[in-house]
Order: structure tokens, then C-alpha cells, then sequence
């Protein structure tokens, strides 16, 4: 088991743990708090003070007033200070992994090589992207002398999921600060720890008060505040796309730009001359990934008809070697489900799948033994199964994945292209033509062959369809994303 760093014992020690608002730490006016777990044994981890409606008016109406400073900030000068928070997440990145791991129930592991690291490189590509990109561009038209210029829009609303709080956080923040904006950002409330250290770092780095907020806080109350606030003039959000339905919404109302990274029920299309031992490790580990509960994973397996006992033999085989347990045990490959409300949602989509003719190859239920008394632990599962199955259509976001079968390549297309969602699929093959023609008539904002989850700043990723809008993350259209247009135009006199 890992010990806690002391800087760890420290931050969970405060009791409870502030609100980030203008450089400042503070409690709720009326002492809310909410209690966070760990899900790993259901303990208490701290409780944390929780934003109101007038905490969150604050926040932004601060963010407002340090807008006019930092939007006249240099790139250069930007970056420098960006690049010191970089700096500091870098010193302190066991402390981030721990608070991560803690707070989601992930493996720590997974925390120290991907959450932490690829969150600091956000924060270091866009320092650099804004010292080389051109925000303005002389336009050539008769007539006129003119110009289109990209300006920060001002303060930018966050709300992030409870999944990987800390990179997504990264992910929104990073083009956003850089691009000149000051932020307000609502962690989910079940996983506010990470994001709330981030404060510590920023006021140590440099970031002028105000510049960053952060306000745990229930999503509903502050999410109505964020979406009509007329000082907020973006809103970027992350999660379900039932959710992103009401802020899309209320945003269009305002007539607020918004961004809206959703969920997906993503497809891997694997034939019959696929590597089948590369993709059964492959698409074991992307359902033990953060167990489960990503947005852009492969839960729909599309195997061909000729290699699908093979293929259902070799990734049952890899599941159930999987070692589960506390994230904070070094050792383990796969930690608990967020929350009991999580689990519940999971297993219950099991049960329904079942009563709709789903077969159970391996798991299905909840992990309750002596080693596991407490926590919310759901055992690696594969259903077998039709199209029509509620199992097949909808996303259960945790570690289950749906296998049907397909006969030639049209239908595995129609397949993966009978739900509306589109932000993440697959295909295996060893026939690079044919991996190519898939991956393009696939729908969805990314195409991934022989692998799933790939993620690289400069690629872009993002949804479409019923996986969200409004642009992606992690390449250079991201940092426009977060900017305004304006056109500056003189007639040329003759």
C-alpha cells in the first residue's frame, strides 16, 4: 500500500478543504460541505466546502475583473507563468497521482504514467502554441485594408466530470489560460480532490489572482448560474450526453458558445485476419482502463463470425488475470467503480441485459468477499448477445463490453453506425486498405486501427453527433476554441 505523502496528509487534514476563488481560500457563507469518499473501502476521505449559488456568482464576477489584466498579458509572459505551473504539477506529481487515485478508486499507477503527465503537457503544448501561432492574419481584399484578429472571449466556464478530473481539467485550462481567458471550474462533487491542489499550485506559480477558480459544488445549482451569468461568455463542458443536452440548451438560450465533450458507446471492428492475441490484450485493457469509465472506450466488440470463439476465449483469458483492488496497492491492474451509484447503474444494466437475452462469458456481478467487504468493486464483463439488447445501444460506463458478430464489412459498418453516438471506435485487421475504408466510413470524431484510446497533442479528438460539439481538445484548433473572431476593416482610399 502506498504511503500518503506528507503534503497529502496535509491538504486532506483541512477540514474542511476551502473553496479556490481570487487567490483566495474560503468557506461556504453557510458551512456546506460535501463528504468525500473513497471508493476503494467507502471511508472518508475530507470533506470539502461546497459553492453555492453566491460562491459561484463570486467566482465568476472575480474572474471578470481579473480578465482585464490578464487578457493584456503577453504570449510570452503567459507562457512563462504557465510553464512554472507546469513546473510545479511536475514537483508535486505524486501528490496529483495520490489525490487521484484516492478520489476516483483508479489505480495509482495509471495516475503516475498518463493522468498527471499528459495533464502537464497540456499546460507546457499550449505555453508553446501561443508563442508561435498568429492571432492575427492580414486578409487580402480589394478595396480594403483588413484584418482578422482572434481575441480571448473572457471568463470561460468549466465543468468536468468525475472520470479523470485532473486531465480533463488540463485539457480545458491549458488552451484557455493560454489564450488569454480567465477560468471558473466546477469539479464533479464525488472527485473535487485533485482539482482543488491545483489551486495550491497556481497561486505558487505565478497566476494572478482570480485568473483560476475553482468551486466544488452541486451541478444543477451552479451549473444554471454558469450557463446564464452574463459575465460568462463560454461554457465547456464534459460528460453525459444527457447532461450536455441541458447545458447545450440553456448556452443556445443565452446565446453562449459552448463546448461539449460527451459520452459514446464506442466500436471495435475486428476481422477475421486481425492479430487477434494483440487485439484481446487491447480491448481487455480498454475496459480495465480507469475501470471502465471512459468516455471514448471500446464496450461494443464487433468480431467477426470466423474468429469469434477464438477470439472470446483469448479476451476472457486476459480479464480474468486482471488483479483488482485498492488503486493505492501498486500491484493491482484495476481499482473500484467511483461510487455506489455508479455500481448500481453498472449492475443493473447487467441484469436487464440478461433479461433481454444477453449471455454472461465472464463477470456480470459485484466482487464481495473477504477481500473485498467494503468498496465498489464489479467484476471484468463480457455479454454476448444481439443489436437490439439495451447493453448493446446504450452506455453503461464501467467494465463491461457487448460482443455481436458480423458476417462481411457492411455489416459490421451498419453496426457501429446504428447508434447515434460518434465520438470513438475501432478496427483490427492486418489489411491496411481495408483498415483505412473502415476508419472512414466509421462515424465518429475518431478513427482508431489496430489499437483503442490514442491520444497525442496536435491529434485531435472530439465527438460528433450524440457525443458532443463545439470543437475538440488537444491540438491547435482547441487554443482557437477558446477565442472570439473580429474583423478590422478600413476602405482604401484612391
Amino acid at each position: 500500500m502506498v504511503s500518503y505523502t506528507a503534503k497529502v496528509k496535509q491538504f486532506l487534514s483541512q477540514d474542511p478543504i476551502p473553496l479556490f476563488i481570487g487567490g483566495a481560500w474560503m468557506k461556504n457563507s453557510e458551512d456546506k460541505i460535501i463528504n468525500v469518499e473513497n471508493p476503494s473501502d467507502q471511508s472518508l476521505l475530507a470533506n470539502v466546502s461546497k459553492a453555492d449559488a453566491n460562491d459561484t456568482k463570486s467566482a465568476i464576477e472575480t474572474a471578470d475583473k481579473a480578465f482585464a489584466e490578464w487578457k493584456n498579458v503577453s504570449p510570452e509572459k503567459r507562457a512563462a507563468i504557465i510553464n512554472k505551473f507546469a513546473d510545479l504539477c511536475e514537483r508535486d506529481a505524486e501528490e496529483l497521482a495520490q489525490l487521484e487515485a484516492l478520489d476516483v478508486g483508479k489505480v495509482v499507477n495509471n495516475a503516475r504514467g498518463f493522468d498527471v503527465p499528459f495533464g502537464v503537457e497540456s499546460l507546457r503544448y499550449y505555453a508553446n502554441l501561443i508563442q508561435k501561432e498568429t492571432f492575427e492574419k492580414t486578409l487580402s481584399i480589394d478595396g480594403v485594408e483588413s484584418k482578422s484578429v482572434r481575441l480571448p472571449f473572457g471568463v470561460v466556464a468549466f465543468i468536468f466530470p468525475w472520470n479523470f478530473p485532473l486531465t480533463l481539467c488540463m485539457w480545458g485550462i491549458g488552451p484557455a489560460l493560454a489564450a488569454g481567458n480567465t477560468v471558473v471550474v466546477k469539479p464533479a462533487e464525488v472527485t473535487p480532490l485533485s482539482t482543488l491542489y491545483l489551486g495550491l499550485l497556481a497561486k505558487e506559480a505565478g497566476i494572478p489572482d482570480g485568473v483560476l477558480n475553482i468551486i466544488p459544488a452541486d451541478g444543477p445549482e451552479a451549473g444554471e448560474v454558469l450557463t446564464s451569468h452574463p459575465k460568462v461568455k463560454c461554457v465547456s463542458f464534459t460528460g453525459s450526453s444527457r447532461v450536455g443536452k441541458i447545458i447545450g440548451q440553456a448556452c443556445g438560450f443565452n446565446l453562449k458558445p459552448s463546448k461539449l465533450e460527451l459520452g459514446g458507446k464506442g466500436a471495435a471492428v475486428v476481422f477475421d485476419d486481425a492479430d487477434l492475441d494483440s487485439a484481446a490484450v487491447g480491448l481487455a485493457g480498454a475496459i480495465t482502463l480507469n475501470t471502465g469509465q471512459v468516455c471514448c472506450t471500446a464496450t461494443r466488440w464487433i468480431i467477426h463470425e470466423k474468429v469469434m470463439d477464438s477470439f472470446v476465449e483469448k479476451v476472457k483469458k486476459e480479464l480474468e488475470k486482471t488483479k483488482i483492488g485498492p488503486g493505492m496497492i501498486e500491484e493491482n491492474e484495476m481499482g473500484p467503480v467511483v461510487s455506489s451509484k455508479q455500481l448500481n447503474t453498472i449492475l443493473d444494466y447487467i441484469d436487464k441485459g440478461v433479461k433481454e437475452g444477453a449471455e454472461v462469458i465472464c463477470g456480470g456481478a459485484r466482487i464481495k468477499d473477504a477481500n473485498f467487504d467494503k468498496g465498489y468493486y464489479v467484476a471484468p464483463t463480457l455479454l454476448r448477445g444481439d443489436e437490439h439488447n439495451i447493453c448493446f445501444k446504450e452506455e453503461i460506463f464501467g467494465p463491461v463490453a457487448y460482443i455481436t458478430s458480423f458476417i462481411d464489412e457492411a455489416d459490421a459498418i451498419r453496426q457501429v453506425n446504428s447508434l447515434d453516438y460518434g465520438l470513438a471506435n475501432s478496427v483490427w485487421t492486418s489489411d491496411k486498405k481495408r483498415a483505412e475504408r473502415v476508419a472512414k466510413s466509421m462515424v465518429s470524431g475518431n478513427s482508431w486501427i489496430n489499437a483503442h484510446n490514442v491520444f497525442a497533442y496536435g491529434l485531435p479528438y472530439g465527438g460528433v453527433n450524440g457525443s458532443g460539439n463545439g470543437g475538440g481538445v488537444n491540438s491547435v484548433q482547441t487554443l482557437f476554441d477558446y477565442t472570439r473572431a473580429l474583423s478590422i476593416a478600413e476602405p482604401v482610399t484612391i
